[in-house]
C-alpha cells in the first residue's frame, strides 16, 4: 500500500490525537499542529511512525500562513488533511462578550478556512479534506449559541469550497461528533463533578456511554480514503443515538 501524507490540525489531543495514532499505525506520514511545542514534542515521543509536528495556533493567521509557507518551501505534498483544531466555550445570552464571540469564530471558522487556503499549493489533485464539525449543527444545546453558530458557519463554507475546488478533484466532507470525552470539557470550565455527570447523562443514550475519540476515527479514515471519492459536503453524524 502506498504511503500517504496527511496533516492533522489540533493533533496533540482528543480526536486529533486518536486520528494521528490511527494514521501512523496504517503506515502513513502525518504532520500535526498545535499551540504548545512542549505538548507536541511529548506526543511525538509517545508515538511510533513517520510523524512531524509544527507549532501553529488555529486562531492566528500569521501562524497559519507560516505553516503553509513552510510546507511549500520543504516541498510537501498532502493527500489530505483533517481540520480538527477548534474551541468550545459556553456563553450565556445577556452576559456574552464580543471578545468571546471573536475567539470562537477566529478559531473554528476563520482559522479553518484560512488553513485550507494556505494548504492549497501543497494539496495533491484529488486530496480529501475532513472537517471536524459537531452534532450541534443538528441539535441545540443551552449556553452554546456561539459554538453552534460557528460550526453551522463552517458547514456553509464547506459547501461553497466544495464547488470552488471541484476542478482539482478536492473533496471536503465533515464528521459531526456527538458528546465525546476529550480535554475540551475541562478547557471549557467543567470540573470533575460536572464531567462525571456528563458521562452519567450519556449513559442514557442508545450507545449507553459517552463517545470516545476512537469512536470517531473510523469515519475520518473512511472520508480520507478512496472509498469517499464520490462524496462532497457529506456529513457523517456520530452521536451515540442522541438525535433519535
Amino acid at each position: 500500500m502506498k504511503q500517504k501524507t496527511y496533516l492533522v490540525t489540533g493533533g496533540s489531543a482528543g480526536i486529533g490525537l486518536a486520528t494521528t495514532r490511527a494514521l501512523l499505525e496504517q503506515g502513513d506520514r502525518v504532520i500535526i499542529t498545535g499551540r504548545s511545542a512542549e505538548k507536541l514534542a511529548e506526543v511525538a515521543q509517545s508515538l511510533f511512525g513517520d510523524l512531524h509536528w509544527v507549532v501553529a495556533d488555529n486562531g492566528k493567521l500569521s501562524d497559519i500562513q507560516a505553516l503553509g509557507d513552510m510546507l511549500q518551501r520543504e516541498s510537501w505534498q498532502l493527500d489530505g488533511a483533517v481540520l480538527n483544531a477548534g474551541v468550545y466555550q459556553p456563553n450565556i445570552i445577556g452576559e456574552s462578550s464580543e471578545e468571546a464571540f471573536d475567539h470562537t469564530f477566529d478559531i473554528n471558522v476563520k482559522g479553518t478556512f484560512f488553513t485550507i487556503q494556505a494548504l492549497l499549493p501543497v494539496l495533491s489533485r484529488g486530496a480529501s479534506l475532513v472537517v471536524i464539525s459537531s452534532l450541534v449543527v443538528e441539535k441545540a444545546f443551552a449556553h452554546s449559541s456561539f459554538y453552534m453558530a460557528s460550526k453551522s458557519a463552517l458547514e456553509g463554507l464547506m459547501a461553497g469550497m466544495s464547488l470552488d475546488l471541484a476542478d482539482r478533484g478536492i473533496r471536503i466532507n465533515s464528521v459531526q461528533p456527538g458528546v465525546t470525552a476529550t480535554e475540551i470539557q475541562g478547557k471549557s470550565g467543567m470540573d470533575d463533578t460536572q464531567i462525571a455527570e456528563l458521562h452519567q447523562w450519556m449513559a442514557s443514550t442508545p450507545l449507553g456511554r459517552i463517545l470516545m475519540p476512537e469512536d470517531i476515527v473510523p469515519s475520518i479514515r473512511f472520508l480520507l480514503s478512496d472509498g469517499s471519492l464520490g462524496m462532497r459536503h457529506a456529513k457523517l453524524l456520530i452521536d451515540a443515538g442522541m438525535n433519535l
